[in-house]
């Protein structure tokens, strides 16, 4: 069988570098293999900082006058904390985006760049969570059996919002986001105050959200449709009586995302091991916002929900970063508003969960969600509590989330 070539490009393929900040990119070169579908970038990096570059690659189809985008088969030295070096390598598989087609006017366009946030005065508000394994579930054999058994799981390096995303961010991605084929996104969402947490957000907006941050920010977009092509903007994928697949979750590109369980529950731990809660092994109203309860030993407070936040006006959220941050430097990881994950809840799922990053089962009816909540107890607060009380796109005001990005 003869492999048919997609793109003429050779001496006609041009590659640009754009460097935005101090990073640069040089002797760049981009040449489609011979009798293939693969086309090879490479070039070298200088001026990164310790942190190193944010590479991205976008693509024009007339020479140039236009970009889109960068093309989700793409792989090698891309994305976030790229070291300065010679002859970096990245490699588009050309084939498996645009079948069949052809072009001698194609052009490529390297983003060089420091680390962009959706809101860039938010830049220094993520901690970096290390790859490395933890002890997850619950130790203190409390909790329901859906938290057991304990077991050990390896996770990949990732960063984690410091906060929950606040209302005025949300604000500030959503107005872009409805500008910009998000219709849906059109005054969805809530908040008690600019710098308190959105709410009344279900899993369908929120991961649409994250989409239009990702384009807003130059990156990848994570949520797909089923074909793991085409970015998902608009419409909730889901039949309250058929078990739903909903949105493909592509861990492999670079965009702003929703934690898998595994991920939340490692952070959520601050490093430490076998405690009931972020900070320790006793909770009360001067370590999280929650509703206080009598009926668990290990909560120091009573009286309900927590009284500087309890004007009689539901929700009773509180600003984020309003109590000590975790040994990771995260706020809030217990109580404030609950926070949607990416995997599907199943009750059992510990029993056969990888030990390398899992998440979660192929299918299922309801989201995960983590951390507990203004109006939930001492119990919801415990970083192995699992919950799944709603239907993914169903809302409430005591949900919200943080980002995730991958490392």
């Amino acid at each position: 069988m003869i492999h048919k070539v997609v793109f003429v490009m050779c001496v006609l393929l041009v590659l640009d570098s754009v460097a935005v900040t101090a990073p640069v990119a040089s002797n760049v070169v981009a040449a489609q293999r011979a009798d293939s579908v693969l086309v090879d970038l490479s070039y070298d990096l200088s001026g990164a900082d310790a942190t190193g570059a944010f590479i991205a690659v976008e693509l024009s189809d007339d020479s140039g006058a236009t970009y889109s985008a960068a093309p989700p088969s793409l792989s090698g030295d891309l994305g976030w904390r790229i070291a300065n070096g010679t002859g970096k390598q990245i490699v588009w598989d050309a084939g498996a985006d645009q079948p069949d087609f052809a072009s001698a006017t194609m052009r490529f366009r390297l983003q060089v760049q420091e680390p962009f946030f959706p809101v860039p005065s938010e830049a220094d508000q993520y901690s970096l969570i290390a790859a490395g394994s933890f002890t997850m579930g619950d130790g203190f054999n409390e909790g329901t059996s859906h938290e057991r058994p304990v077991h050990s799981v390896n996770v990949s390096g990732f960063y984690m919002g410091k906060h929950e995303v606040s209302w005025s961010q949300w604000q500030e991605v959503r107005d872009w986001a409805v500008s910009n084929g998000y219709s849906d996104l059109s005054g969805v969402g809530s908040g008690k105050g600019a710098d308190h947490p959105v709410q009344t957000v279900n899993w369908y907006d929120v991961v649409k959200w994250c989409n239009a941050a990702s384009e807003r920010a130059g990156l990848s977009p994570v949520y797909r449709l089923t074909d793991g092509v085409t970015v998902y903007r608009t419409g909730d994928p889901v039949n309250f009586f058929v078990l739903s697949i909903g949105p493909y979750i592509d861990y492999t590109q670079q965009g702003y995302r929703l934690p898998t369980e595994a991920e939340w529950e490692k952070a959520a731990r601050g490093g430490s091991s076998g405690k009931r809660f972020p900070w320790g092994d006793l909770i009360s109203h001067d370590n999280a916002n929650y509703s206080a309860s009598t009926s668990y030993s290990y909560d120091s407070s009573s009286g309900g929900s927590h009284p500087s936040y309890n004007d009689g006006s539901a929700p009773y959220t509180s600003p984020v970063g309003s109590f000590a941050g975790n040994g990771y430097g995260l706020y809030d990881m217990s109580g404030n508003v609950a926070e949607w994950c990416n995997d599907w809840y199943a009750d059992g799922y510990y029993s056969s969960s990888p030990g390398s990053d899992p998440a979660g089962p192929t299918t299922g009816g309801r989201r995960a969600i983590r951390g507990g909540s203004w109006s939930w107890n001492a119990d919801g607060c415990r970083v192995a509590r699992r919950s799944s009380n709603l239907p993914p796109n169903q809302k409430s005001n005591y949900y919200g989330f943080r980002l995730v990005l991958s490392e």
